[in-house]
């Protein structure tokens, strides 16, 4: 688990380096929570919209790739956690520091303000892809 300090020190770190970061976490667990993989599809969205890419074309084969390893339940609340991360980040921001403050036990890998500020200012509009609506896109 990272503690909040952890937190604030991640929002400095560059976009790149947060994926980088996260996917190491994740690529030695052999069952990563929902909420983890939510957080690794959001930064690799915002990166697709940062790179002006189509949302999907790199992130749908991120998902793609969890329908052979991880249960399809827990691959539909990745999905269902990263729109929680794009359209709610602050909501989410709140709920990591309050599970640190209260809990002690919080969110292992970073804050929901990684995906948030990856997210398109108001006047961007990209095509949301059919896996923000559970199915994976193929191709």
């Amino acid at each position: 688990m990272i503690s909040e300090k952890d937190l604030s020190e991640l929002e400095k770190i560059p976009l790149e380096e947060r994926i980088t970061r996260v996917e190491n976490l994740l690529k030695d667990k052999e069952s990563p929570r929902a909420f983890e993989l939510g957080l690794l599809l959001a930064l690799k969205m915002g990166q697709e919209i940062r790179e002006k890419k189509p949302l999907g074309s790199e992130s749908g084969d991120l998902v793609a790739s969890w329908s052979g390893k991880y249960p399809e339940s827990i691959v539909e609340e990745a999905i269902a956690s990263a729109r929680e991360f794009m359209l709610n980040p602050a909501k989410i921001a709140g709920k990591i520091k309050e599970g640190l403050k209260g809990k002690g036990e919080g969110v292992p890998l970073a804050s929901a303000d990684d995906a948030a500020s990856a997210t398109p200012s108001s006047g961007d509009t990209p095509q949301r892809p059919e896996s923000l609506d559970g199915e994976v896109e193929n191709g």
